[in-house]
């Protein structure tokens, strides 16, 4: 029989937002004595966890943003020596120091435990065998995928980042199932298994995915099905966290989010102020019981939902929604916020193009341009310029429709972009004030 906490994940939800605020209590309570930063933050408004009686008092406590995790690089956020500590990755530090992060042996314990109840929740089992196509190292996403897919029940492949062909004659030649990598790599194996003229869906048992570290769209996933038969599960975590940790069930609406482990607020981004429940805002991410560093209401900078609504799966525990953009990953072209998971759902739209796709931005005279190139489907491609005008035309309405600004697009042959092994790269700014 697969894992399953079976009573925890249906318990009723009186009873797990009242787990769920006791935990929350007491971490409050181990921090605040352990931890000096986080007691500095409660001093700063004059609370004590003696006053944290409800959740008008805990949004008292101050944010923690990024800026504090790389202020205190590399360890000034640990609260557990090094002789408890039992691991450490550490984040990318593209954007500035990077980030990070201790484990105690409950840490890793409670990380696994996240991610196993979520890759049960979508059906695998001790029948699955799991390519775990994830990085291994300093990354959390391949020893993250590989503990969780373990206790399971499922039998892993580490197969690690990179070399397609050998990752495709893996599926061929074992009894593959299930796979775990980013949702532009899937499309890659895809791409790769065209020019080799080989059938994947015949050839193959993998029937899911696990796809994480990068956001994308419900109409990219069927795209990726039909040309597949991967149903893929979307995952959310971040190192901060501890790593991927919520999962989306068979049902595919939303992942849940497990209550006896994080405790999730939507805020409105401007007003910093809860929003009704189902409505988008910002993400703010506490986590329950983490023992090697402090994370609480941490702003993640993803843009959500959440909702309580007992799921039809008959989980309990709330799911959060899609996300639908970063604030940091936001591009602000004429004064517009720009998402590029908005530019990605358009493309998912469009039968005729691939999912791949880069964005360039540039201001010639000081007036911002965006320059979105993409790809040809290979069934699309034709010689015929009136339709390929057509269909960047098609794209260029379309985007304007969504980004109420004016994109150039620019119509690629098929396999023509780079791809990524890992998380794509989408945005190349080239803008200049001077």
């Amino acid at each position: 029989m697969a894992y399953r906490n079976e009573e925890l994940e249906t318990m009723p939800t009186e009873d797990l937002k009242k787990m769920q605020f006791e935990l929350l209590q007491k971490e409050i309570r181990t921090m605040y004595e352990t931890s000096a930063f986080f007691r500095k933050k409660m001093e700063s408004v004059g609370l004590t966890p003696d006053d944290i009686t409800d959740m008008a008092q805990f949004r008292k406590i101050p944010f923690m943003v990024k800026q504090d995790l790389r202020d205190n690089y590399p360890d000034g956020l640990f609260v557990k020596p090094y002789e408890e500590i039992v691991r450490i990755h550490v984040s990318s530090g593209t954007t500035g120091k990077p980030t990070v992060v201790g484990y105690t042996e409950k840490d890793i314990d409670n990380w696994t435990e996240s991610l196993a109840r979520g890759l049960v929740s979508f059906g695998v089992g001790p029948s699955d065998v799991f390519q775990n196509m994830h990085g291994y190292g300093l990354f959390t996403g391949g020893l993250g995928a590989h503990y969780a897919a373990e206790r399971a029940g499922a039998t892993v492949i580490p197969a690690g980042t990179g070399n397609t062909d050998r990752q495709i004659m893996l599926m061929q030649d074992l009894p593959v199932t299930t796979l775990a990598g980013t949702p532009s790599y899937y499309f890659h194996i895809a791409d790769v298994c065209d020019q080799r003229g080989i059938d994947f869906k015949k050839t193959t048992k993998v029937n899911k995915g696990l796809a994480g570290g990068e956001p994308w769209s419900d109409s990219m996933r069927k795209k990726l099905f039909d040309r597949t038969g991967i149903k893929a599960y979307n995952c959310y975590g971040a190192s901060e966290f501890y790593g991927p940790m919520f999962v989306e069930c068979t049902e595919q609406k939303g992942a849940h989010v497990w209550a006896d482990l994080a405790l999730i607020e939507i805020l409105d981004p401007v007003t910093e102020e809860p929003v009704p429940e189902g409505e988008s805002g910002m993400v703010v991410v506490t986590m329950l019981q983490k023992e090697a560093f402090p994370l609480i209401r941490y702003k993640i900078n993803d843009i959500s939902t959440l909702t309580w609504e007992k799921c039809a799966c008959g989980r309990t525990h709330p799911r959060l929604g899609r996300i639908t953009g970063r604030s940091d990953d936001m591009i602000v072209v004429r004064g517009i916020n720009v998402f590029p998971s908005q530019i990605e759902g358009v493309i998912g739209e469009m039968p005729f193009l691939s999912p791949f796709y880069h964005i360039t931005l540039t201001n010639e005279n000081y007036m911002d341009k965006i320059v979105i190139d993409v790809e040809i489907a290979p069934e699309y491609l034709t010689e015929d310029m009136n339709e390929i005008n057509e269909m960047t035309k098609q794209m260029e309405v379309r985007l304007k429709e969504i980004l109420n600004l004016k994109a150039i697009v620019k119509m690629n042959l098929p396999g023509t972009l780079q791809r990524f092994e890992g998380k794509a790269k989408h945005v190349t700014d080239n803008r200049s004030w001077e």
